[in-house]
């Protein structure tokens, strides 16, 4: 479940761009760490979504629903960048990648402790890929390759 965090969540402020949950390789520290991306992708808040996340190697996939909750940050994107996330994500228009982007109600919570539940972009795997990789049974991708001696 959410647990509190050293970082302070930004004011969620829908006019200045879309919200972004990231998961994986994209998360702080990860192999593709949003922050190559700079001013464009704001941290706001730790967050968690309800799903299965897998392990595929070098990366994860997350499979949206399910019992457990998924670790990973929120960010606030210019949509400018969603093209090149997409490119990276390997999203193409005819859904033939393993990732859709889609909307995800994620869940923060702020300095306080208290929750907040906002829409966000997520890039979610397709649940017939993923189902052929192991589960990550503690949702969060980066504590899980720490565990294995892994780079994130």
């Amino acid at each position: 479940m959410p647990q509190s965090s050293v970082r302070q969540p930004g004011a969620f402020d829908e006019s200045a761009g879309s919200l972004l949950f990231v998961y994986g390789t994209l998360r702080s520290g990860g192999a593709n760490d949003i922050a190559q991306f700079g001013s464009r992708a704001r941290w706001q808040a730790p967050a968690w979504v309800r799903g299965r996340l897998h392990d595929l190697g070098p990366y994860p996939g997350l499979v949206m629903g399910g019992p457990v909750w998924v670790k990973g940050e929120l960010y606030r994107i210019d949509p400018a960048i969603e093209p090149a996330l997409d490119r990276l994500e390997q999203v193409w228009p005819d859904r033939t990648g393993e990732y859709r982007r889609s909307l995800a109600m994620v869940v923060t919570r702020d300095h306080s402790g208290a929750e907040q539940v906002c829409a966000a972009l997520v890039y979610a795997m397709n649940a017939a890929i993923a189902l052929r990789w192991p589960l990550i049974e503690g949702g969060d991708w980066i504590a899980h390759r720490q565990a294995r001696g892994l780079a994130s």
